[in-house]
């Protein structure tokens, strides 16, 4: 079993999904992924590893300018 940290939580989807219902839930997880990365992508940026920042920083493919430090 993995052991969790603070940026992971094991869940399980369900596998009897249609893919309709399952896109419906990849673009609310994607939508709610964007709304809260414009809130707080500053305070999420100086708490994430500096490892982990540069991966979220790709993710995201931020513009240097956009970086608030």
């Amino acid at each position: 079993m993995k052991t969790p940290d603070r940026f992971s939580i094991d869940i399980s989807i369900p596998t009897y999904w249609t893919a309709e219902q399952a896109l419906a839930v990849f673009d609310l997880v994607d939508s709610l992924r964007e709304i809260i990365w414009d809130h707080y992508q500053g305070k999420i940026l100086e708490i994430v590893p500096e490892d982990r920042g540069r991966r979220v920083r790709r993710r995201f493919r931020l513009d240097p300018g956009d970086i608030p430090f």
